[in-house]
């Protein structure tokens, strides 16, 4: 993403991290697809020859370390703003919710009641699916360019009326997301006898502050003298 390439991605990589976010949820999801049926089968079938007995000791030990392991990468990767390397920071916590109840229904399993490891693994899996799902649709809404929050179009809307005496109205404040960033569309309302270069300089310098904003990928100022017409684009269906 981070490898710029302006004639094949004129407008940058951004959505590349979305859709790796969203390629790994679904790998997590259909792994614990996997899970539910494997474990409803050892069910249905009664096979129970789980036994920890003779490696009792190794076993714990293994889980034990790394489940430490994988909760200091957790809040190592936390550390970072980046999304990808919060999408580990969360497969490292469920690895850690994962191992610890993992651990527990294996122990419980071995010594009371075979059926406790494969009905567990079947609620691990179920809560794996549930929050990859909440990912997936998290980062859904990053590539199918959702509107940005009220108070987000407010500030830009704020940052537009005080950028300079001469805009007289602001028509328009668009801004959406693309990827993990917001792409933004300003109209704004110039007199109409003002001298091009003035008017140029007006809305290149507001084009540099909204793309100064860390959450703004690019921004887009349109200079007009009236307000009478249809601001918004032709769709096509």
């Amino acid at each position: 993403m981070r490898k710029q390439n302006p004639y094949l991605y004129p407008i940058g990589k951004k959505r590349m991290q979305p859709l790796g976010i969203l390629v790994f949820a679904s790998v997590m999801a259909t792994l614990g697809l996997q899970i539910i049926l494997e474990s409803a089968r050892t069910l249905f079938s009664q096979e129970h020859s789980l036994a920890l007995a003779e490696s009792w000791n190794w076993v714990v030990a293994i889980m034990v370390a790394t489940t430490v392991a994988k909760f200091l990468l957790m809040v190592y990767c936390r550390m970072f703003r980046d999304e990808i390397v919060r999408a580990y920071a969360q497969d490292h916590f469920f690895d850690v919710v994962t191992n610890i109840i993992g651990l527990i229904a294996a122990v419980v399993s071995s010594i009371f009641a075979w059926w406790v490891d494969p009905a567990g693994a079947i609620v691990l899996a179920l809560y794996t699916m549930r929050t990859w799902t909440l990912t997936v649709l998290e980062n859904v809404n990053a590539l199918v360019s959702r509107t940005a929050s009220p108070d987000f179009l407010r500030k830009i809307t704020y940052l537009c009326w005080n950028h300079h005496k001469d805009i007289r109205q602001i028509d328009t404040v668009r801004a959406y997301t693309f990827g993990s960033h917001y792409f933004a569309e300003v109209d704004i309302v110039l007199a109409g006898d003002m001298p091009l270069q003035q008017a140029h300089d007006i809305g290149e310098s507001l084009q540099n502050k909204l793309e100064s904003l860390p959450e703004i990928e690019r921004a887009f100022v349109h200079l007009d003298y009236e307000v009478t017409h249809r601001p918004e684009h032709a769709y096509k269906e």
